[in-house]
């Protein structure tokens, strides 16, 4: 014997208001099912309505998962846009030499790269001289020193000695106001100084670039004439690309001296040669000729598996960085999967209290002609609407999270309309699977011992 509720329904159900069954014979129109699906919309839009206080409970679960994840993308995002531009703006041709690499992960790393020779400007001419896929090299030596002027003090200004006058170009700087030294004034060790905007707001604070020029600082107690504003570089995870004062290398090596001891600390600053290549295609000759120069240079042998020094292009800082962002993005999806988890099976959990509460009504809607297709998505859709408001409400919240950190940090902000996408998609699936098992339940009851449900 056939069941009831998969007969071809004539007549319509009435429930919140809502007409639920047509004609079969028109059934099958695809507009028709859009309608359909439409108005299973609007019902459970009502029955979400008449329990706001459950369906905003239920929410919290969808919403804390979706905002963690979108807050995360959205401000790794705009990390990885300023990362890539930072290091762009040096150029991809660009690699340094120095006694020990910037990132040292162990104690016994340290001890090992201590008893390595420091790199000395003798390095650098040989390089310059031997090197024949080598474009530009240059020395730099950076230390960090307070800087006065007038009542206005910089407590953590960076020093940083230069030489050539091209290293400006290699680092990736340009001019705003004023003009760099020349050869001849650098040779010199003159006084002469070029800074970063920060240090104009900070010891200029009612000044703009072009009136500071030839106005005198005190660096790491020593006198300096600003001849030169940059442009700013902005901020990099939240740390000021701004605060150097650029000297020349002769002046610096005379003030402050330069650490050529092989000391585990040296407050003076040590040594960095940078070589710069015409193309990033002659990047990988220039290595390996100057891995070459550095390695003879040091008596090493084909034997010996340490070179000596450290030779460190981009890539090194890039993949560390896509190291450090891999994990923020693993750990955060794996707190936003266990939300979601929890945020599912609470709708789960209601959505099979709600099927209890509405027996009486699934036994009405199968007894005028309701399919059990027809319950089934009714509850679904209930299911797939609460969780995807719980999406995007976590994706705005989420949006603002990330700016208010942003604002707060001063870390950059990039707002991607996938991961908006993403969140509303993922959150409707968790409707989907936590929904199925109360609607199927709702399905397969009997109209009759539903109709005589209380």
């Amino acid at each position: 014997m056939p069941d009831r509720s998969e007969q071809s329904p004539e007549r319509a159900a009435t429930v919140f208001g809502k007409s639920l069954s047509v004609p079969a014979r028109v059934r099958s129109f695809p507009i028709f099912r859009v309608a359909a699906l439409w108005e299973a919309f609007l019902v459970a839009a009502a029955s979400l309505r008449q329990n706001k206080l459950r369906t905003a409970l239920t929410l919290v679960g969808i919403i804390v998962g979706v905002t963690a994840v979108i807050s995360v993308v959205t401000i790794i995002k705009g990390l990885d846009q300023t990362v890539s531009q930072t290091f762009n703006s040096q150029g991809s041709t660009v690699f340094t030499i120095s006694k020990r690499p910037q990132v040292i992960t162990s104690r016994e790393e340290f001890v090992r790269y201590n008893k390595r020779k420091p790199v000395t400007p003798d390095d650098a001419n040989a390089i310059a001289r031997l090197c024949t896929a080598c474009w530009r090299t240059g020395v730099a030596v950076n230390s960090i020193k307070p800087a006065k002027r007038g009542n206005e003090t910089f407590e953590s200004m960076q020093v940083r000695g230069i030489e050539p006058v091209a290293m400006f170009d290699i680092d990736g700087v340009s001019i705003d106001a004023g003009r760099f030294w020349t050869e001849g004034e650098g040779a010199a060790g003159g006084d002469t100084c070029v800074v970063g905007s920060d240090v104009v707001t900070n010891l200029f604070p009612n000044e703009s670039a072009d009136r500071v020029l030839g106005q005198d600082i005190w660096v790491g107690g020593h006198r300096y004439i600003i001849i030169g504003v940059l442009q700013p570089l902005g901020k990099i995870f939240g740390i000021s690309r701004d605060t150097r004062v650029y000297i020349p290398f002769a002046t610096y090596k005379k003030r402050f001296g330069v650490d050529f001891s092989g000391a585990a600390y040296a407050p003076q600053g040590s040594l960095v040669v940078f070589v710069q290549t015409e193309s990033p295609a002659q990047l990988e000759a220039a290595e390996d000729q100057v891995r070459a120069i550095m390695r003879n240079r040091r008596g090493k042998s084909f034997k010996d598996e340490d070179d000596g020094f450290a030779l460190e292009t981009q890539d090194v800082f890039l993949d560390l960085y896509s190291k450090a962002t891999s994990n923020i993005y693993l750990v955060t999806i794996g707190v936003s999967a266990i939300s979601l988890v929890v945020g599912g099976i609470v709708v789960m959990n209601i959505m099979l209290v709600s099927v209890t509460e509405r027996t009486k009504e699934i036994g009405i809607r199968k007894a005028v002609g309701a399919r059990r297709k027809d319950i089934l998505t009714q509850f679904l859709i209930e299911a797939v609407t609460v969780t995807a408001i719980g999406g995007t409400m976590g994706v705005l919240t989420g949006f603002g999270a990330a700016w208010l950190i942003a604002l707060l940090i001063g870390f950059p902000l990039l707002i991607s309309i996938w991961s908006a996408v993403l969140g509303v998609s993922v959150s409707s699936i968790v409707g989907v699977v936590s929904g199925l098992w109360p609607a199927w339940r709702a399905s397969r009851l009997d109209p009759i011992e539903a109709l005589r449900a209380e």
